[in-house]
């Protein structure tokens, strides 16, 4: 079995930053770490990869070159190789440039019978990435899975549904987007990162893919963000003192019935 992990290198949760004038994430080097409901999803692909004997994990990203990190996360956690796709053409893509190339990526790494991703990203919190890779595959897709078996060549998927949870059956090959529910990822030990270390990335640009560079990135993107922009809170706050119940309770309901609430 051919498993592969689509893993994202996001900003941590206090350094995420807008540009306004184009409306795309600024993605520097510094503070990025590995999304992480990614951690989870390589964690899930190298405990399925333990149940069966000739099975390997491929982690695939999209991203500057520094997210060549997020790939040597995944090797110390487990994975067994990194595809990067990196280039000026894939900058300032939405979900729909994204998928496309994530997508382009899975076909050249084909056979592929599982493709496994976090529920969402932290930093653009869509969660439509992973089933539009599966669309574009035509695979059945999953989503919200906090349980994975594997039976006679067949997935049983438990997955959270707004009242409970959802048991599934579905034949590889097959996209699942996981929660965090579903393990607890353990931290690698030295040993495993430092051979990461010395793992080779390749990097696939729009060429390796046989894609247009006008389906890629900002200008593949038919998504625009139209303004950014920081809200600005107003409180309006009357103080009243202990003795001075009665007008308090006459000024609230003054302001309910303004309001229409009463």
């Amino acid at each position: 079995m051919h498993i592969v992990v689509l893993v994202k290198q996001v900003p941590a949760t206090d350094n995420v930053r807008l540009d306004p004038e184009k409306g795309i994430m600024i993605r520097g080097a510094k503070d990025n770490i590995i999304n992480p409901l990614d951690e989870n999803a390589v964690a899930e692909a190298v405990r399925i990869k333990a149940l069966l004997p000739e099975a390997t994990v491929t982690a695939l990203a999209m991203g500057p070159e520094a997210a060549r990190e997020v790939l040597r996360e995944a090797a110390a956690r487990g994975a067994d190789r990194g595809v990067l796709l990196s280039g000026r053409a894939y900058a300032g893509a939405d979900t729909i440039a994204t998928s496309r190339a994530l997508a382009a990526a899975i076909k050249k790494l084909s056979p592929v019978d599982l493709v496994l991703a976090g529920e969402r990203a932290t930093d653009g919190e869509t969660g439509q990435t992973g089933p539009m890779v599966a669309a574009r595959l035509d695979m059945p897709v999953v989503t919200y899975v906090r349980k994975v078996d594997w039976q006679d060549g067949v997935l049983q998927v438990e997955r959270i549904v707004e009242d409970g949870y959802e048991q599934v059956e579905v034949t590889p090959p097959a996209l699942l987007t996981v929660v965090k529910d579903i393990n607890k990822p353990r931290p690698p030990s030295l040993k495993r990162r430092l051979k990461a270390l010395k793992m080779e990335v390749p990097v696939w640009g729009p060429e390796d893919l046989a894609l247009a560079a006008n389906e890629l990135g900002l200008k593949g993107s038919p998504t625009r963000v139209v303004k950014v922009f920081s809200p600005r809170l107003v409180r309006q706050t009357r103080m009243f003192g202990e003795n001075e119940t009665t007008s308090a309770i006459d000024e609230l309901l003054r302001q309910l019935t303004a309001r229409n609430v009463v």
